[in-house]
């Protein structure tokens, strides 16, 4: 315990710890070169354990792809998927006839429920510049009974999410892009109609919290029952109530 509000300071990992009712999160950053045509990366996979590519070199993954960086067909089944594209492009299909291509602060929400197949790829569509790729999923579990809800897709389009545009006392300008929940007056779009999100009581939300140098920023209190992580992925340093969070590492918050 480091404070009253804050405890469990701890260094982010290729996946990110999360508390109920959120089962997992990865916070994918591959810097991949130039794309071939055939939507891959223009520079040699020798090397590489295709299939199964998760070791870090040049800065970026084939994940489960072997031509094209993906993850091909696979199953989910009683909890959802949440992907915010923050920078590049994904192309997702579906056992469900769902299809779609989305990037560049797009978000993906996938209900799994009942139980579906689906694929991601990551096409790298610059073959002159650079491809960067960054994105966020997020698993979030069911309620016993919505386990096997009839699988949903819903596309929250970037224009359509929400950015609460603020300041401090002297100026500085905070950011927070709603996912998921309300802040204040602000609500993010309606979530998949089976979800804990769907359920206001349950104060399930995602923010996206960008802060100016010197900003500071109170996040409003939540109920006793709710769980909160604060993930620090970007940026030089921070501090949360009084104490020093390094880079790359996330803390857990008292409601």
């Amino acid at each position: 315990m480091y404070s009253r509000i804050i405890s469990n300071i701890r260094p982010l990992g290729f996946t990110l710890e999360t508390r109920n009712p959120f089962l997992f999160c990865v916070h994918h950053l591959d810097y991949y070169p130039k794309g071939n045509a055939e939507l891959g990366p223009d520079a040699s996979l020798v090397g590489r354990n295709l299939g199964q590519d998760f070791t870090p070199k040049d800065g970026w993954l084939m994940y489960h792809g072997e031509r094209i960086p993906s993850f091909p067909a696979h199953p989910h089944r009683g909890f959802e998927t949440i992907t915010v594209a923050l920078r590049g492009f994904v192309d997702h299909s579906d056992s469900h006839g769902a299809a779609g291509h989305y990037g560049e602060g797009d978000v993906q929400w996938m209900t799994a429920g009942a139980g579906l197949q689906h694929a991601e790829i990551f096409p790298l569509l610059n073959q002159d510049s650079e491809n960067t790729l960054e994105l966020f999923q997020i698993w979030l579990n069911l309620s016993k009974a919505q386990k096997f809800a009839k699988p949903f897709y819903k596309m929250l389009w970037a224009e359509d999410i929400p950015t609460v545009k603020e300041a401090d006392a002297d100026g500085n300008k905070i950011e927070i892009t709603l996912i998921a929940g309300t802040l204040g007056e602000f609500s993010a779009p309606l979530p998949a109609p089976d979800s804990w999100a769907a359920d206001m009581e349950n104060e399930t939300a995602i923010w996206l919290i960008k802060m100016a140098p010197d900003a500071q920023w109170k996040i409003p209190a939540a109920s006793a029952e709710a769980n909160r992580t604060l993930y620090f992925y970007q940026g030089k340093g921070l501090s949360a109530a009084g104490v020093e969070i390094e880079s790359y590492h996330s803390v857990d918050l008292l409601p």
